[in-house]
């Protein structure tokens, strides 16, 4: 059992295993979360293992670039923050930055220097939606989209359906209530599930995209409504490199 299955299990809390992935999306870059996966399936670490490269690859080409703008870092000062097989992102790089003293802060190396558009922004492989539904559904998953906003149209959900999504994020930070009323009533209309989240990534700044843990009250009833969605698992079959 994974440690935080056995923590959970000590102190009386279900642990949901899941993981968020990253997806190409119309406007560029959807978040995809995944709820009820199957702890150490091995079509979903070989995903993830080949996902982790690919991110570690781009982590080194952004350093590559601020190097030659004249920033004083190194790949080491991002790969420490996330070991061996962590999944290494933009933020790690924002807070390389800031303990550099190139930035003030996280947001700052966003803005001058990793933000898209800027100089040392590289741009993330993505896999496609369907090929990411199919793995979670083959693990015996649920695929909800995270925190749409004003992109959560019904025609774009629909094709976001027919591409193998389960359920929508409709309760979050960046949604106000009348964001949060609209996705609702898309989702029943179309028949998704819904779910809710912090977003919170262990990060001191949260901005307004994002809560400390906990700080979204989100009913148990939509667990066990998604949980209801989970499909039989069967046979899962990834083909080609996810991010290529």
């Amino acid at each position: 059992m994974p440690p935080a299955a056995l923590a959970g299990a000590a102190l009386g809390v279900r642990v949901v295993p899941g993981c968020e992935f990253s997806v190409r999306a119309p406007w560029g870059e959807l978040h995809l979360l995944a709820y009820f996966l199957e702890p150490g399936h091995p079509a979903l670490e070989t995903f993830l293992r080949e996902t982790r490269a690919a991110r570690r690859r781009r982590g080194e080409q952004m350093i590559d670039k601020l190097q030659k703008l004249g920033v004083d870092i190194e790949l080491e000062d991002v790969t420490d923050q996330v070991g061996a097989d962590g999944a290494l992102g933009r933020p790690h790089v924002a807070r390389a930055l800031v303990d550099a003293g190139a930035v003030v802060d996280m947001g700052e190396a966003f803005y001058r220097f990793i933000g898209r558009g800027r100089p040392a922004y590289v741009e993330k492989p993505l896999p496609e939606l369907a090929q990411v539904t199919a793995l979670v559904h083959g693990v015996g998953g649920v695929a909800v989209a995270a925190h749409l906003g004003d992109r959560g149209t019904e025609t774009q959900l629909r094709q976001f359906q027919a591409r193998g999504l389960d359920g929508i994020e409709v309760r979050h930070p960046s949604h106000p209530p009348a964001t949060e009323a609209r996705l609702t009533q898309l989702a029943e209309r179309l028949g998704l599930g819904i779910s809710g989240g912090s977003d919170w990534h262990g990060d001191d700044e949260l901005g307004e995209s994002h809560t400390p843990l906990g700080g979204m009250d989100v009913p148990a009833a939509w667990l066990e409504d998604l949980e209801g969605r989970r499909r039989t698992p069967g046979p899962t079959i990834v083909e080609g490199n996810p991010n290529e």
